[in-house]
């Protein structure tokens, strides 16, 4: 990924832990690594296609003061997320935050953190058949769609699918979405099991029937095994009320663990439905 690099920017501003820090203030030294595709702006000379630095650090340094933080720890995080939010062709943030003048009482040249932050695309498998199914999924792709950190990219058609497991329900209508996002897997799943809530799912059939049903099938290309969560979707490549309406959406992405194209899964699926 191509870079701009704005290296030791100064701001004064009232980030501190301490009363006299917030009310006296003190000097903060920030560099900035932005991820972006610069080929566009580089072949046609196109100040649109990549970001005016001069506009940014104005902007960079407005937010950055316009509150008081007591970590530098928040105040990276809140200028990060703010750089993605506010520029959609930046891909990923590296941020260093400096503090010079740290009331440390010892001689250091500085205090500083450093963070990476990004856009990640994640693939999430919906499903419903409790009340208006239809009506269900959309208000849970609008919840998804309307939160601040994420936006939902793609949607697939809606199929009605046979219940599993727990056979004495209704059928299922079920969809895929890919969604944008610059939460993390943790943040992510923490922010589905709150939408379920608020459009009232209940958990007290073990696949039993649902308002909504919201899992994260695959974040980026992550493989991990948390106590919450599994990245990818284990079952994932088992059912085909899953992979059919995500082969709508990104039938050419390949599986992080059996290396195999969505597409490709489908076809060995659907052949054993036969």
């Amino acid at each position: 990924m191509d870079k701009i690099f704005i290296k030791d920017f100064e701001i004064f501003a009232n980030h501190g832990v301490f009363n006299e820090e917030k009310n006296l203030g003190q000097k903060f030294i920030l560099s900035i690594e932005f991820g972006m595709d610069l080929r566009k702006a580089g072949v046609t000379g196109d100040l649109k296609e990549t970001v005016n630095y001069g506009e940014l650090c104005l902007k960079i340094e407005k937010e950055f003061t316009k509150e008081k933080y007591d970590l530098i720890e928040t105040a990276a995080e809140k200028i990060a997320e703010f750089i993605l939010l506010e520029y959609e062709r930046v891909k990923s943030v590296k941020l260093l935050l400096k503090k010079p003048w740290a009331p440390i009482g010892k001689h250091v040249e500085y205090a500083a953190v450093e963070i990476e932050r990004a856009w990640h695309t994640v693939y999430v498998g919906m499903g419903s058949n409790m009340g208006d199914k239809e009506e269900n999924l959309k208000a849970a792709i609008k919840l998804i769609e309307d939160s601040s950190k994420s936006k939902v990219t793609k949607i697939s058609k809606f199929y009605i699918t046979k219940p599993v497991g727990y056979l004495d329900q209704d059928d299922f209508l079920n969809c895929a979405i890919e969604v944008k996002t610059i939460l993390s897997p943790e943040e992510f799943m923490t922010a589905l099991l709150n939408f379920e809530k608020i459009l009232k799912r209940e958990r007290i059939i073990h696949w039993g029937p649902r308002t909504i049903d919201l899992d994260i099938l695959l974040y980026d290309n992550l493989v991990t095994s948390e106590e919450d969560y599994i990245i990818p979707h284990p079952r994932m490549p088992e059912r085909l009320f899953v992979i059919e309406p995500l082969c709508d959406i990104a039938p050419y992405l390949v599986h992080p663990i059996l290396n195999k194209r969505i597409i490709d899964i489908k076809a060995e699926l659907s052949k054993t439905r036969l």
